[in-house]
């Protein structure tokens, strides 16, 4: 027996990830692949896929919201693919709901696969879908940290702590995230989603997969013919705004943060 998969998740390098660890695995067939909640939500209405890997920080629609706002007969079972604190991460666990933490364990993903496979052959597709809905119907009020105040940034023996008030601007480097401090650059060991998701949403703001900028850098804005649009930062650093987050800069502008 086959069966359909869908790969969600906005960092592409993630999606390859999955997409690459399948494919030992003959009965499980990759259908598609989304970028943001909002294409996620229209492929599994559209295609019907059996598996859904989901992201829980998109563009557009999280993870949480695109499970939130599909029909219950349309709900398809789920991996999560997340980079939550352990905070959300003990949420899930009492709700038993399969989850990959990344950077993602090969070992881990094949026991969540193996696990995915005893639900969609019916031996467990009852509970799964009753401690899907308590997820999704739970009190959204999970305890989550202050927003990250500083880095440490380990180089051999060396540790260097840098605070997000000195940060210009972060540039995804594969599964690491690059701090750029004025002529400095400092490489952490984390996704930019996983930054996306502890810093301050009103100091920083994500304008591309492969960049997040702190908003009081911005010194002007340009738009170009393709719909595209391009940030100059108080450093003379200029970076492309992709049209999947254009919007959060939108919103800035209008509300009048931007000047």
């Amino acid at each position: 027996m086959k069966f359909s998969v869908l790969i969600v998740d906005d960092e592409p390098l993630a999606r390859q990830g999955v997409s690459l660890r399948l494919q030992p695995h003959e009965d499980m067939a990759v259908i598609g692949e989304c970028s943001n909640g909002q294409e996620a939500r229209d492929a599994i209405l559209e295609r019907k896929p059996d598996l859904v890997f989901l992201d829980i920080q998109m563009p557009l629609l999280s993870g949480i919201e695109v499970m939130r706002t599909l029909p219950p007969d349309q709900t398809p079972y789920t991996i999560f693919l997340t980079a939550f604190d352990e905070y959300v991460m003990q949420a899930f666990e009492v709700h038993a709901i399969d989850y990959l933490l990344k950077p993602i364990d090969d070992s881990r993903f094949n026991a969540a696969l193996q696990h995915a496979r005893r639900v969609l052959g019916g031996t467990q597709a009852a509970t799964y879908q009753e401690r899907l809905r308590e997820l999704l119907t739970q009190d959204a009020n999970i305890p989550v940290p202050a927003p990250l105040r500083e880095f440490s940034v380990r180089t051999g023996r060396r540790v260097t702590f840098v605070s997000v008030e000195d940060i210009d601007w972060i540039e995804a480097q594969g599964d690491y995230a690059q701090l750029h401090v004025g002529s400095k650059e400092y490489l952490l060991r984390e996704s930019l989603t996983y930054l996306e998701s502890r810093l301050d949403t009103g100091s920083f703001l994500r304008i591309h997969r492969s960049a997040i900028v702190r908003v009081n850098r911005i010194v002007r804005v340009e738009s170009r013919p393709n719909r595209d649009c391009v940030v100059t930062l108080a450093n003379g650093n200029l970076l492309r705004v992709s049209r999947t987050y254009s919007h959060h800069l939108r919103n800035l502008l209008r509300n009048g943060s931007l000047v």
